[in-house]
């Protein structure tokens, strides 16, 4: 195994976790929609179907994170200590959704459950659109600068520098909320097909949804067609290195559309993935009942996701472009762990396949039980 190779393998692994991520923001779509769900029975019912999976979103982007700075750590720490506004309102996002769900219900709760709901509805906004906003970074870039030579300045060994913004102003690029307000919509689209599929005994509110999930998926699709068009007809960064050091770097009109062209595979997971996603909205929205459209929906998530994170890595691209200087700009050559270390947690991932089969194992017998208004009141464990 070369370096380049265990690089490769990284990001791959890196783009998978992106995906799944993404597919998960479905529970933060669901708590988009308690402040208008009409009845406090309706929203009990999709606090409750969400909050069986709000943990594994939140797992998701801490491992997210933990991939991304054990094997890219000078992207984790140009993106995450340089941009920290941008990633302090996402985290601080997720830190008031992890309290709704523990204290929405609780005895002694002072506050009421309507102001956890709108804690809950803030996460689901504000995670989705700033989620949205820094994956669309890696193709159109920020506004900071790298300098190795500072790790010898004992009085500030910072490598990376950013504006004074430090993030704020991607969050109003308006190229960069595009893609958070598709983000947005999907997941309030999937968190409409999970219900269906996972909310029993309530033909009026599955109506309800389907109407949801029509009107919620024409606006995503609308967004991101429009950041599709954005990508492949912008312009990005070919950089020629030597491994570690940059030596060239090539602005390179429709890069985007080139890598789609040249990494075939990519641009197939692209089109198989929207492809899925269409499918099963519209399967959900005009069959009479069909309960099955998450699968499609998120398979196809899952797959255009991490075409994105391909053709944003791959190709000696530079997946996080500097805007203040292209010299700076992030690869997976230039920002990667050593050699010994991506080895060393290569062979940690081998254990992957199997945390993913006990999280499919625990999904399934969550889910094996459809939620009812009855069980709202005989479950133990309720939010």
């Amino acid at each position: 195994m070369t370096l380049e190779y265990l690089q490769n393998y990284w990001w791959l692994l890196v783009s998978v976790l992106g995906g799944i991520l993404v597919f998960l923001l479905f529970v933060q779509g669901g708590q988009t929609m308690i402040l208008s769900a009409g009845s406090q029975t309706r929203r009990d019912l999709i606090v409750n179907s969400m909050g069986s999976k709000w943990e594994l979103t939140f797992t998701t982007l801490v491992t997210f994170g933990g991939a991304a700075f054990a094997s890219f750590p000078l992207f984790y720490s140009t993106s995450f200590g340089g941009a920290y506004w941008l990633w302090i309102l996402i985290l601080f996002s997720f830190i008031v959704q992890a309290v709704s769900y523990e204290y929405r219900r609780k005895k002694g709760n002072i506050y009421g459950t309507k102001t956890y709901d709108t804690f809950l509805f803030i996460n689901g906004c504000v995670g989705c659109v700033l989620l949205g906003v820094a994956v669309s970074m890696f193709f159109f870039g920020g506004e900071f600068t790298v300098n190795r030579g500072n790790l010898l300045d004992g009085s500030a060994p910072v490598i990376s520098q950013w504006s004074s913004t430090h993030g704020f102003e991607a969050i109003f690029n308006w190229r960069n909320l595009v893609l958070g307000i598709a983000v947005l919509f999907l997941a309030r689209t999937q968190a409409c097909l999970y219900m269906m599929n996972n909310i029993a005994e309530d033909p009026s509110f599955f109506s309800t949804l389907k109407a949801k999930a029509l009107v919620n998926g024409g606006i995503f699709v609308i967004f991101f067609l429009w950041f599709l068009g954005l990508l492949l007809t912008a312009d990005g960064y070919t950089v020629i290195s030597d491994g570690i050091r940059t030596v060239k770097v090539i602005d390179t009109p429709f890069k985007y559309f080139h890598n789609y062209v040249d990494l075939w595979w990519a641009g197939l997971a692209l089109l198989l993935g929207v492809v899925l996603v269409l499918f099963g909205l519209l399967k959900s929205c005009f069959a009479k009942h069909f309960t099955k459209g998450i699968w499609f929906t998120g398979i196809g998530t899952f797959l255009a996701v991490a075409s994105l994170f391909w053709v944003a890595g791959y190709g000696d691209t530079a997946f996080y472009p500097s805007l203040l200087n292209p010299m700076d700009s992030l690869t997976i050559r230039n920002a990667s762990s050593s050699e010994f270390t991506l080895r060393t947690m290569g062979y940690v991932s081998i254990l992957i396949p199997f945390v993913l089969a006990y999280i499919a194992y625990v999904w399934r017998s969550m889910d094996k039980k459809k939620l009812t208004i009855s069980s709202l009141d005989s479950s133990e464990h309720t939010y």
